[in-house]
């Protein structure tokens, strides 16, 4: 077998495999493979059940926070953005009352930490220690809780 007709034949394999992998790909996100199992969902069933859930709630947005903590060399300043989720039911104006105490809660609790240990603290931690901490304050001023959760949307540090 000569050169040229080795590489024509590697080629045209190549070129099968390729055409063959696209259109298994092609059958694939299309519906070929139907799910046999009960678990299984489709992506517009996904898409309709995740719009279904963000419709149940509301969020009230409680922006720039601004707290001063020490450091070791100087002062820092964090600037937090924070939202109030709560149910579809629960009246704008109740949450629009929280936003006072909301921002005690947050500059007490954080202007007694340091510098470091806030840097220490991730997204996610951070953000459950202050939901703790207002539900804490709300319970001791004998306020509802109108919200499930506390969000922090932006966190700037300088």
């Amino acid at each position: 077998m000569t050169m040229p007709r080795l590489m024509l034949i590697i080629l045209v394999l190549n070129l099968l495999i390729t055409l063959g992998g696209v259109g298994a790909n092609y059958w694939m996100l299309r519906g070929g493979v139907q799910g046999s199992g009960a678990g299984e969902v489709s992506a517009e069933t996904a898409v309709t059940v995740a719009e279904v859930a963000a419709s149940e709630f509301q969020f009230f947005p409680i922006d720039k926070i601004i707290v001063s903590v020490r450091g070791t060399a100087r002062e820092h300043y964090f600037v937090l953005d924070l939202a109030l989720q709560a149910g579809k039911e629960t009246e704008k104006l109740q949450l629009e009352s929280l936003e006072p105490i909301v921002r005690n809660s947050v500059v007490s609790h954080l202007s007694a930490l340091s510098f470091e240990a806030l840097r220490d603290l991730s997204i996610s931690a951070l953000q459950g220690k202050l939901e703790a901490v207002l539900r804490e304050d709300l319970a001791a001023r004998n306020i509802s809780v109108p919200f499930s959760n506390l969000l922090v949307s932006k966190l700037i540090v300088q």
